[in-house]
């Protein structure tokens, strides 16, 4: 008996009779007649069944109990049951086999449900598509539409506008048959004041060359008036006559010399005061505005000779393989390097300038201005010190540290110097060198115990353009001739 009954548990066969009256119940109204009545059938097929396993547990288990056990359960309750005529269809086929079958339609129907909810929502999303589908079409065939009409009413406005264009055309045609005229015109009359320009420099040159042998005529007359003329006569009447006439690049170098040293004047006069007034917006300081000035003017010197020299390099890898001709390698670099200062990189040269100076103890610590403010000052002093450099022998400034013995020769006090103190205090423009001697004066304070005060005192507002380096080349007892007097010689 237990084994009938745990085959009975298994199989479920009470729970796929309420499935199968739910799915009937909820598919009553919409199935045909004979559906209804066929799942009727299947369902007392299958109670029929249920019922045979349940009589066969009924007798195993009475046969369990004795001969006489049971019998007023019997009594009782089945008998009555039997009485109202039910008769129990007989099953054809075995216990576990209709058990099986149960089981297998249940999951059969089970699947086929399964199915039709996939299928019906599979409907349901290509019903969806095909509806988008349908919308885009429509969309794409207006498009087309619109477009053709596009194009047709472009296909006539070309055909309006063709004459008209060929008209055009030919006008175009004639004009730039003027243009092209003209073109060649213009190309003539250009070549013409190329010449022209040619002979004008070529008239220069000549011009620059006369006036140097005029002077060097006039200092052959002053020197012969003098009383040593004859003693120097006689030295050089020798059997070889040297030509005293110097050639154009000599003269080009002391003509550019004397324009540099004037132009370092001018930037002491004009540029540093500009400088200077700029900075007193911001520092209060007369002394700490100056040095910032002096140590601009000094890391620019310094950023241009390394530049000068990085490009000096460059030339000469430039032009190593392919010089050629009588003048040497060196004067052929100088030559190149002369025409072509507008290649000099000046910013590189002023951005690093202006890096020195913020990492400078001197001036950076606490920073009171920001640096760029005179950064024309800066690019001014690159460029004349870039083109220093290819004087021979170069200009450059002389060094100068703080507490240095004052030289009458190197530089002049300023107006609010002790002029008894030994000892430099503060630069505040530098000196001018060309080779051992002192080109141009340079300026500084002087004052006693300066190096052990914290902070000097406040000075008067700033001078004026008159108290430059050229006026002190003209009461210094040096032997270097003020930029002025350079100038008024060389014409």
């Amino acid at each position: 008996m237990a084994d009938t009954l745990r085959r009975l548990v298994n199989t479920s066969s009470f729970s796929v009779l309420q499935e199968k009256l739910e799915s009937w119940y909820k598919d009553y109204h919409v199935i045909s007649c004979d559906q209804n009545l066929n799942r009727c059938c299947e369902l007392v097929e299958l109670t029929s069944k249920v019922q045979g396993q349940l009589f066969t547990i009924l007798s195993l288990t009475a046969q369990e109990g004795g001969q006489y056990a049971g019998v007023d359960t019997l009594k009782s309750r089945l008998l009555p049951w039997l009485g109202t005529c039910f008769t129990l269809a007989t099953s054809t086929i075995s216990t576990d086999t209709s058990l099986s079958l149960i089981q297998e339609a249940a999951e059969k129907d089970k699947k086929i449900r399964e199915l039709s909810l996939t299928h019906e929502s599979d409907l349901q999303k290509m019903e969806t598509q095909l509806c988008s589908t349908r919308l885009q079409l429509d969309s794409v065939r207006q498009e087309l539409m619109d477009t053709q009409q596009e194009l047709d009413e472009t296909k006539n406005k070309s055909a309006t506008t063709l004459l008209a264009t060929e008209d055009e055309i030919l006008q175009l045609r004639a004009e730039l048959q003027v243009a092209c005229d003209q073109t060649e015109l213009y190309k003539r009359k250009l070549d013409m004041l190329d010449d022209c320009e040619r002979q004008i420099h070529l008239l220069k040159e000549e011009m620059s060359f006369l006036a140097a042998e005029k002077s060097l005529l006039q200092e052959k007359l002053v020197r012969g008036r003098s009383p040593s003329a004859a003693a120097r006569r006689s030295r050089s009447s020798s059997p070889r006559l040297r030509n005293e006439s110097p050639s154009r690049a000599r003269l080009t170098s002391s003509s550019r010399r004397a324009r540099l040293i004037s132009r370092f004047s001018d930037l002491y006069a004009i540029h540093r005061l500009e400088a200077q007034n700029v900075l007193r917006h911001y520092v209060d300081d007369v002394r700490t505005v100056q040095r910032i000035i002096f140590i601009a003017v000094v890391e620019a010197f310094q950023a241009a000779k390394l530049a000068f020299r990085q490009f000096r390099l460059r030339v000469r890898k430039t032009l190593s393989s392919t010089h050629m001709g009588p003048e040497s390698l060196e004067n052929a670099m100088l030559d190149y390097i002369i025409r072509n200062l507008d290649l000099y990189d000046v910013q590189a040269s002023v951005n690093e300038v202006i890096n020195s100076m913020n990492v400078n103890p001197k001036i950076s610590f606490p920073a009171e201005v920001n640096f760029v403010l005179i950064s024309g000052l800066i690019r001014e002093t690159c460029h004349m010190a870039f083109a220093m450099q290819t004087l021979d022998p170069p200009l450059e400034l002389a060094f100068s540290s703080d507490g240095e013995l004052y030289s009458e020769s190197k530089y002049r006090r300023s107006y609010d110097s002790e002029f008894t103190a030994p000892l430099v205090a503060l630069h505040v423009w530098p000196a001018l060198m060309e080779g051992d001697s002192i080109v141009v004066k340079g300026e500084a304070v002087t004052m006693r115990g300066a190096l052990w005060r914290s902070r000097s005192r406040s000075c008067s507002p700033v001078r004026s353009s008159s108290a430059s380096p050229i006026r002190a080349l003209g009461t210094s007892r040096s032997r270097s001739p003020s930029p002025g007097a350079l100038s008024v010689n060389r014409l």
